[in-house]
């Protein structure tokens, strides 16, 4: 092509990594030509491009000798509409997270692989709760409520597309439940076909053949495992596992009626064991292992052929399922709801089990990894070592928040929504279980604590705010010092976040567990005073959030700005492999690493060339996983620049095994590296040492850690400079300084 690009390899290359916000190549390279020399439209790497021809200059790309070259990776959370679908999968990610900040002691491998079964098995519930709820919403009441004969589907004023249900086989429900049962199973497949269709086109990378066969010559962190970004056969098999539960359960909601009759009673015995069959596999650690794929080590092969006899299976028994109930089975009565066999309310009891069981397993855990003696500030532990459970709670509170409104919604949509207490005639009345009203109920209590931990986190921001303005006044002056002061102040309330998760998920919790009791006692719904109050708000909350999503999905799906924005809530939890939960949105870094892995070996292939590696927020953690997956020869060829790091602030703490005092210092024995870090910033900062400029005495240093102003301190009589925040590192004056001492200085350690 006319101009010039420069594509030579060797030398000193700047590689520049973006972070959460999917910087565009232009960006990044601080260029408007930017050309894509590797990769695709999804991830690739870009160099600049002049059409005016070779440019001369101190920063200008130079063939064999220096040149500056961008990875964009944002086209695998922002790129594609299937984005749009990922909102109602949050519950999944968080899961998925929870099993990453689960606490990994040198001592207590057996019980941390026994609470990782654990978290599988709480996962698979997760699948079921939230097809479950789609379950109800359909067969339950639409199948049997709304369509039944005389009910509020079969009125000249219900939709056609269920009317017909009703006018048909309004005396027949099996007929009915057999119909309505195909919008789960829709969704199932659904399900499935975006998690293997992800894993296909996003995740499935082959692993450079010169990638050392283990992690034990690297310091011993798993992020120097090359088996961590290699799942391709434990994501199969948990998906297979996941797919076949959720169907089974859509089997039993239209045979367990019917279970008093012989061929009601086996089918329904056909899909427990399909479901039984799936969590036996899902607790089995072989399921979930994943193996380094330069060992030669292969799975078993009976665990293979186990889950290619369930794929099979539970379609079969499905498809029995739906042929008996379309052919017809007596009813055994005339209940107001969908009787069932107890199904759901022993997932319910295993449910709480589990979750009681992996709290104090990780409390446990936690106490065995805390640091003795004196305590490096990289070892810090988000909420005591306890953030897994914690997530996974919320995770589970979002699943039965999107479950829950999928039920009201759909009650309110084709009638009224009723509880158990409601007196005859029936009329529009579709009845949901006690339960059900309980816990809405729990939502505007749940709501009031929020806004009480949003005043609380207001009274500290200010109290710091406060404290920061006087020491500030000789650096900024006393015209400038509080409004410096405010925006730090509010920048450090990330560090708070830990607060707002334990106040929301102890909340949660205990209403939760009250409305147990309540349940267990026999206790009504609330429909009456003020519990009904806060019953029916609840209801309206959930449905708007139902409604809100499907919205923004919509949206989502033909607006591009839009997808980048929400792409930026999956950059966090998609950064780690699906090691627990198969069917929660893609993990970008499987793709990544292995890429950026092979670019490395093409950029640095002899002894004197160098790699600076910059990384940007996210773009930093991507950086700090790179660096013990290289070779030995390679990392000695490597800098690292990173900047708005949450390496310390996030990682380290809430994902102590990978990102604490050892991993990190594996990165730092393994290559040369500055960060580079604000106070303004509200995810980044350092990540071993916080050297604070407003200290009386000598100021803490860091060969790592480089404090950088931000807003600049303005001189004599100047207007305060605009606050960057968490951006525009790389136009800062400190980047241009410590990249060219990067350049020049040699590796030690």
């Amino acid at each position: 092509m006319d101009g010039f690009i420069d594509e030579t390899r060797g030398g000193v290359t700047e590689l520049r990594v973006h972070g959460a916000s999917g910087a565009s190549p232009a960006g990044m390279l601080n260029h408007p030509d930017p050309r894509l020399v590797a990769g695709d439209g999804t991830t690739g790497f870009y160099r600049r491009w002049w059409a005016g021809g070779r440019p001369e200059g101190a920063e200008a790309d130079v063939p064999g000798i220096r040149h500056r070259e961008a990875y964009a990776w944002g086209g695998l959370t922002s790129g594609g509409r299937t984005i749009a679908l990922w909102l109602l999968l949050l519950p999944f990610a968080l899961a998925n997270l929870s099993y990453f900040m689960l606490p990994r002691p040198a001592g207590g491998r057996r019980l941390r692989h026994v609470v990782e079964a654990a978290q599988r098995l709480f996962a698979l519930l997760l699948t079921g709760t939230l097809v479950g709820a789609v379950t109800r919403a359909g067969v339950d009441l639409i199948g049997w409520q709304c369509t039944a004969a005389g009910r509020a589907c079969t009125h000249e004023t219900a939709p056609v597309w269920v009317r017909w249900l009703g006018v048909l086989w309004g005396e027949e429900p099996s007929k009915r439940l057999a119909v309505t049962a195909l919008v789960p199973l829709l969704l199932v497949v659904l399900l499935w076909w975006i998690a293997r269709r992800t894993w296909r086109r996003d995740e499935r990378t082959v692993i450079p053949p010169t990638t050392p066969p283990d992690g034990a010559e690297r310091g011993g962190s798993p992020l120097a495992r090359p088996r961590l970004w290699h799942g391709g056969a434990p994501v199969w098999r948990l998906r297979v596992v996941h797919v076949c539960f959720a169907i089974a359960s859509i089997g039993l909601a239209v045979s367990a009626p019917f279970a008093h009759s012989p061929q009601g009673f086996v089918l329904t015995v056909a899909n427990t064991y399909v479901q039984l069959a799936a969590a036996v596999l899902v607790v089995l650690p072989a399921t979930a292992r994943r193996l380094d794929p330069h060992s030669g080590t292969r799975d078993p092969g009976w665990l293979t052929l186990a889950c290619k006899v369930l794929r099979v299976a539970a379609p079969l028994v499905f498809v029995a399922t739906f042929a008996a109930g379309l052919a017809g089975m007596p009813a055994g009565g005339s209940a107001r709801q969908l009787p069932g066999v107890g199904i759901g309310a022993f997932q319910f009891v295993l449910m709480l089990v589990l979750g009681l069981f992996i709290l104090v397993a990780t409390c446990v855990l936690a106490r065995m990894d805390r640091p003795r003696g004196e305590r490096d500030p990289i070892e810090r532990r988000a909420m005591h070592g306890v953030a897994a459970w914690f997530v996974l709670m919320v995770a589970a509170g979002s699943a039965n928040v999107l479950a829950l409104g999928v039920l009201f919604w759909t009650a309110t949509f084709f009638g009224e929504p009723g509880t158990s207490a409601e007196a005859e005639p029936i009329g529009r009345k579709l009845f949901l279980d006690d339960p059900v009203w309980w816990t809405a109920a729990l939502v505007p209590i749940i709501a009031v604590g929020l806004l009480a931990v949003a005043f609380v986190l207001y009274l500290i921001q200010r109290a710091e705010a406060g404290r920061l303005a006087a020491a500030l006044e000789p650096h900024y002056g006393e015209r400038h010092a509080a409004a410096v002061a405010a925006k730090w102040a509010l920048a450090a309330l990330t560090d708070r976040a830990g607060l707002v998760l334990a106040v929301l998920t102890g909340i949660g919790v205990a209403g939760f567990g009250g409305v147990t009791v309540f349940y267990r006692f026999g206790v009504p719904a609330p429909d009456d005073g003020l519990t009904g109050l806060l019953a029916t708000t609840g209801s309206w909350a959930m449905i708007a959030a139902v409604a809100g999503l499907v919205l923004l999905g919509r949206r989502t799906h033909s607006d591009l700005r839009l997808r980048r924005t929400i792409g930026i809530l999956w950059d966090v939890s998609t950064f780690w492999p699906r090691a627990i939960h198969p069917l929660s949105p893609p993990c970008y870094t499987e793709r990544v690493i292995p890429e950026m892995v092979a670019r490395f070996g093409e950029l640095a292939p002899a002894e004197g060339d160098q790699v600076v590696l910059s990384g940007h927020s996210q773009g930093s953690v991507i950086a700090a996983a790179l660096v013990p997956q290289l070779e030995p020869e390679l990392r000695g060829r490597v800098r690292l620049l990173t900047h708005g790091s949450p390496l310390r602030r996030l990682y380290a703490a809430y994902f102590p095994a990978y990102f604490g005092a050892r991993g990190l210092a594996a990165v730092r024995e393994g290559a040369t590296w500055c960060n580079l870090y604000r106070l303004s910033d509200p995810i980044g900062g350092p990540v071993f040492r916080h050297a604070d400029p407003l200290a009386a005495g000598p100021v803490a240093t860091d060969a790592v850690d480089r404090f950088c102003w931000d807003p600049p301190r303005p001189g004599p009589g100047e207007p305060l400079g605009q606050t960057r925040w968490h951006a525009a590192y790389w136009d800062d004056p400190a980047y241009d300084e410590t990249l060219a001492r990067l350049t020049t200085v040699k590796r030690t350690g």
